[in-house]
């Protein structure tokens, strides 16, 4: 009898459920109808015609636009504003748009412009010329579908091989060498480790600073490892939080620092061409930086709030930036100029990643999705409900982008495939967020996963490739 008496109590309950659920969806449907000034002194004005604080402690612009929306939505009919039609708000987009500027660069800025130019065409013709080789001969085609085809089978039979405790305090982000050879680490403890691959054996560490940093990003010099790239010079690099980049030698030695922003910095990346090397910054800026001059060639703003991942194009004509604002930008690295804006994440972008074929791009996001844009499409192509959490890694496959790694903070690294996006292996193993993700250059489907839980881990197929 209690559970009969107990049901119109629970009816009731779900019933206020449903209507509080179907008022905040109307209350968003009337949010999105509602059209307020782009201009930040326009918000904070007709806040204060409604007796709305002006700010809020922590509050970014967007933020207080979003709020301006809501507080209309919600008292729709009762206040009388004179808020412009949409059609006015594009006109004044449209105008701020061609009112372009230019900010007199260095000379350095010019030749390193034209060196980048002639690099990147170059490239980008040969890439060109084998897709056009590719797409009119079907033997071609077929060899590239059967290689995708094993690609996903390799990766399906990915195991963990080795699992190494790889600091005291939790592992920021991860890269492999140029030739697979090696694994680069560092974390929030401030140290720069070089692991052996697959053994997951440490080399070395690199000297701590008195005040050590928290480290959080690494990155290889293109031409690291190889036979002509001399290990004195530079072969390594870091960022850390008191926003210095930091150049190391083959054998860890400290060469050169790189300072300049006013924020702590996120993740960095070095340009093809191995000259430059690209920081993103939390003070809203990515920077550009000779590696030879330690000069910084280019401070480029576009985003509203911190900048937290950059990635290069292939052919190294195009540098990609994620926001904290939700957004992406792509900038042609030759002019300075930005080109694509990325726009559909909900919540702030964490990584970025171009894959080798030179028209997929792929971001993650605090939204718990990755999105992979078509850089001729100019738009979208595909997202994936990744994880259920923030995404902290996107990667391509290197060597023809067969596969998409992505790695998130619900402790679980993700593989998925290349051509239709489905998910090929799910890698549980850590018992912390996954903080960062690589796949080996090397084409023999290896990846490596760090973690808060400050452990290093190596996935493999369960025949362990041969490494030279």
């Amino acid at each position: 009898m209690a559970d009969v008496f107990a049901l119109p109590e629970t009816g009731n309950r779900e019933r206020e459920a449903h209507a509080a659920k179907m008022r905040e969806f109307e209350l968003r449907r009337k949010i999105r109808q509602v059209v307020v000034p782009t201009d930040d002194g326009k918000v904070r004005q007709l806040l204060r015609q409604l007796a709305e604080p002006i700010t809020l402690f922590g509050e970014r612009e967007m933020e207080r636009r979003e709020r301006l929306k809501r507080i209309i939505a919600q008292r729709e009919g009762e206040v009388d504003l004179d808020l412009p039609t949409t059609e006015q708000l594009l006109v004044e987009e449209v105008a701020v748009q061609k009112e372009l500027f230019y900010t007199e660069g260095p000379d350095e800025l010019r030749t390193a412009r034209l060196a980048l130019a002639r690099y990147s065409l170059v490239r980008a013709k040969a890439r060109l010329l084998g897709a056009k080789r590719r797409r009119d001969d079907p033997e071609e085609l077929r060899a590239a579908a059967s290689c995708q085809a094993a690609a996903a089978a390799a990766v399906r039979s990915i195991v963990q091989q080795s699992s190494e405790l790889g600091d005291s305090r939790p592992i920021s982000h991860c890269q492999f060498a140029p030739d697979g050879s090696a694994l680069a680490a560092c974390g929030w403890g401030g140290v720069l480790s070089l692991w052996s691959v697959p053994s997951c054996a440490k080399r070395w560490s690199a000297p701590i600073p008195s005040e050590a940093p928290r480290l959080t990003g690494v990155a290889w010099h293109p031409a690291a490892t190889r036979g002509s790239h001399s290990e004195a010079a530079v072969n390594l690099a870091s960022a850390a939080s008191d926003g210095v980049a930091r150049l190391y030698s083959a054998n860890g030695e400290l060469l050169r620092s790189l300072e300049g922003h006013t924020d702590r910095l996120a993740r960095l990346a070095f340009h093809p061409l191995g000259r430059h090397l690209a920081t993103a910054c939390f003070d809203g800026t990515w920077r550009l930086w000779d590696v030879e001059s330690g000069s910084c060639l280019v401070e480029q703003e576009g985003h509203s709030r911190g900048v937290y991942a950059v990635a290069c194009h292939p052919d190294g004509s195009l540098v990609g930036s994620a926001g904290m604002d939700a957004y992406g930008r792509v900038w042609d690295c030759r002019t300075g100029r930005s080109v694509l804006l990325l726009e559909g994440h909900v919540k702030p972008l964490l990584a970025m990643d171009f894959s080798p074929n030179g028209y997929h791009l792929a971001t993650g996001s605090e939204d718990h999705t990755a999105k992979v844009w078509d850089l001729r499409k100019r738009g979208c192509l595909y997202t994936i409900p990744a994880h259920t959490s923030l995404l902290s890694t996107v990667r391509f496959e290197r060597t023809a982008g067969h596969y998409l790694l992505t790695a998130g903070y619900d402790c679980v690294a993700k593989v998925w495939n290349g051509r239709d996006f489905s998910l090929l292996k799910s890698l549980a193993g850590h018992e912390g967020k996954v903080m960062g993700a690589d796949v080996s250059p090397a084409g023999n489907h290896l990846i490596a996963t760090v973690s808060y839980d400050r452990t290093i881990k190596m996935w493999a197929p369960e025949e362990l490739p041969a490494l030279e």
